[in-house]
């Protein structure tokens, strides 16, 4: 199962998709869950992996941060190595707000549920106790 989650700065998990079967394309479940014809992103400063190249491309954003990927034949820049670190250290809290789901063992282990709506109950209830984990 794939889900998307979008956090902030202070590991709060503000968004959860629902969960999704199957190989997904982390762009293509971004398309699905926030049609790029509306202003999801106008005022934002995004911060993505690179699953979601064409993001520029798709979305009117604040501005985006994508790391840069090394080609087969084309080794990356120390340079472009440098930015990549920098946006990896910009980017560890949604790592942090993923571990802190997989905190919980019934995400972490082996699921055998194959009802997607109670699936998505559990990440929802395992999210909004992170949540209050960080509030308190």
């Amino acid at each position: 199962l794939k889900t998307m989650l979008i956090s902030t700065k202070n590991r709060f998990i503000k968004y959860l998709s629902r969960p999704y079967g199957g190989r997904r394309h982390d762009f293509h479940l971004l398309k699905q869950e926030f049609p790029p014809e509306l202003p999801w992103f106008e005022n934002c400063t995004i911060r993505v992996d690179s699953g979601y190249n064409g993001i520029v491309n798709s979305y009117r954003c604040k501005s985006v941060s994508i790391p840069h990927k090394k080609s087969k034949n084309k080794p990356l820049t120390t340079e472009q190595k440098n930015v990549n670190k920098q946006l990896a250290s910009e980017r560890i809290f949604v790592e942090h707000s993923i571990g802190g789901l997989k905190r919980f063992r019934i995400l972490s282990d082996r699921l055998r549920i194959h009802n997607f709506d109670l699936y998505d109950k559990i990440l929802g209830v395992c999210a909004g106790l992170w949540n209050f984990n960080l509030a308190n």
